[in-house]
């Protein structure tokens, strides 16, 4: 599971055996846990063990860092 950001003690990474499926990152934060998809929109698929404040933020880094994140994705899997 590459890690390609971190920011603030938020983990931002994929899965190796997720090639399948559309682009998306999965985010971790002590027990907080998210999987947001990157396309065709920025979507929360899930989240849990974070607060309003911190779901907040996350969705901000993923918007802010959303073309980085889709050409690591990209380039980890040769799309």
């Amino acid at each position: 599971m590459p890690v390609v950001l971190l920011i603030n003690g938020y983990k931002f990474k994929f899965f190796s055996n997720e090639n399948d499926e559309p682009a998306h990152i999965h985010i971790s934060k002590g027990s907080g846990k998210a999987k947001y998809w990157l396309v065709p929109a920025i979507e929360e698929e899930y989240s849990y063990g974070f607060t309003v404040r911190e779901r907040r933020e996350v969705r901000e880094l993923v918007t802010a860092n959303s073309t980085l994140l889709i050409d690591k994705w990209n380039g980890y899997f040769g799309k």
